[in-house]
């Protein structure tokens, strides 16, 4: 599945929810779920990181889709086969 199809999918199946709990909110729940992977990850539970990772991708569709934003192409804008700080491949940035 392409990235623009789970997008499309999250869309169909959650949009009028989005709509009604507004960009704020939604933003809030990614929050939440991100908080929720790093636990996951501070336990070391690998499949809580799985099914955390799934939601945080999920609500970055959510909250994508109340902008308008078609996240596949922002993605590819973005990070076009080069790191977009250093403009190199791979990485040469400190971290």
């Amino acid at each position: 599945m392409e990235v623009r199809e789970m997008q499309e999918m999250m869309r169909e199946l959650y949009l009028h929810n989005d709509k009604r709990r507004g960009a704020a909110d939604t933003a809030l729940w990614l929050v939440e779920e991100i908080g929720e992977l790093a636990e996951a990850v501070r336990r070391k539970d690998d499949a809580g990181i799985r099914e955390e990772l799934a939601d945080v991708l999920a609500w970055t569709f959510s909250l994508a889709n109340l902008y308008g934003i078609e996240l596949e192409e922002a993605f590819l804008e973005k990070y076009r086969h080069v790191c977009p700080s250093c403009s190199r491949m791979p990485c040469v940035c400190r971290d």
